[in-house]
């Protein structure tokens, strides 16, 4: 992901919702392959996992130091994310067409989950588009996208949803998660190519 490219704030934060919602159809369109769907349930996982601390470190706090009612923006998003991550966290545990509840528990998190973005992408981020300077917006862009690669890549929900307790937490968590990520089975780069938004 790392690139020479300046992306604004908003748009790498849409994009990672894209990323999200072509995971989750991806996961859809493979019903009846359990492999298949778990293995694009991982990836649209790992994606939710990321994006959500990632945008907590660094978009929260923006919209907290730019955006005339930011604080209460932040609060709320915080609180819409720590039910993902309840959910996620669950999800985490279980299997596809092993566990009775996969489905039901994955329908409820993507329900809350596309209800946040729409209401993010249409309410909030266009506050912080308009309150935030150009220049401040590449940064978090960038800060956003580096972030990513020190963060946790699963759901610890008891974890702290803020900076600076966030950060630490996830520095600790990151290691682990990663050494997990290496028994677990994604799709392929070229896979995930094929379904880039």
């Amino acid at each position: 992901m790392a690139s020479s490219e300046q992306v604004h704030v908003v748009d790498a934060v849409i994009k990672d919702h894209k990323h999200i919602d072509a995971y989750y159809k991806q996961y859809r369109a493979n019903e009846g392959n359990p492999p298949e769907q778990q293995k694009w349930a991982n990836q649209l996982f790992w994606q939710i996992a990321v994006h959500s601390i990632a945008e907590e470190l660094t978009v929260y706090p923006a919209f907290e130091q730019y955006v005339p009612d930011g604080v209460a923006i932040a609060e709320k998003e915080r609180s819409q994310h720590q039910q993902v991550k309840d959910d996620l966290y669950q999800l985490q545990n279980k299997s596809v067409g092993q566990d009775a509840d996969f489905v039901p528990l994955m329908e409820k998190m993507m329900n809350e989950l596309t209800e946040h973005i729409q209401q993010e992408e249409t309410t909030d981020m266009p506050k912080l588009r308009e309150a935030i300077s150009n220049d401040d917006a590449l940064r978090l862009g960038r800060d956003f996208e580096m972030t990513k690669y020190f963060v946790p890549t699963r759901s610890h929900p008891s974890a702290p949803n803020k900076p600076p307790f966030e950060t630490v937490a996830g520095l600790l968590a990151a290691p682990i998660d990663r050494l997990r990520d290496l028994l677990t089975k994604f799709p392929s780069e070229q896979e995930l190519k094929a379904v880039e938004p």
